[in-house]
């Protein structure tokens, strides 16, 4: 059984939370090679608290772009804490190293340009959809966890062939 790769880049960061994990799980729902972007759905209320606006978010991405400091802020909120990380690279090895290709943690590069849609607000479809972590009977992080994943980005598992008549 082959392991995963694991790709961890550090850096300084102005919060102890903002690293960004994904994960590329061999085969997934008929598909191979599926990006997986992890995030924390939910939060306590005092990780509010470290959250300064003015000082971590730049310009909003688009011009023109309305500003929304919730969805700024919940978009950090997502992110993990280097030990958060750790702790899900580690649940991620343990029970899932056999399908998965590699693991990604990056840190946020900040400032974080303003407007981003935190990826628990988007919205599921045929194709786009959410693992819940959290409800697999051997979860045991002491958070809740989920994976946002977009099928069309990713090819077939079986090619299918035009046939000529």
């Amino acid at each position: 059984m082959m392991e995963p790769v694991i790709d961890i880049i550090n850096g300084d960061l102005p919060i102890n939370r903002g690293y960004a994990v994904s994960m590329i799980i061999k085969s997934f729902k008929g598909r191979r090679d599926v990006e997986v972007h992890l995030f924390r759905p939910e939060w306590p209320e005092n990780d509010l608290e470290e959250i300064s606006v003015e000082e971590l978010f730049g310009p909003p991405v688009m011009e023109g772009a309305e500003q929304n400091p919730e969805k700024d802020i919940q978009l950090l909120l997502e992110a993990f804490t280097k030990e958060e990380r750790d702790r899900v690279i580690d649940y991620l090895k343990e029970h899932y190293s056999s399908r998965l290709a590699c693991i990604t943690s990056t840190p946020m590069e900040f400032p974080v340009p303003s407007g981003l849609p935190p990826l628990s607000s988007i919205s599921e479809g045929k194709d786009i959809g959410f693992i819940k972590f959290e409800k697999v009977p051997h979860f045991n992080l002491p958070f809740a966890l989920r994976g946002l994943y977009n099928l069309n980005m990713h090819k077939p598992l079986v090619e299918t062939r035009e046939h000529e008549e």
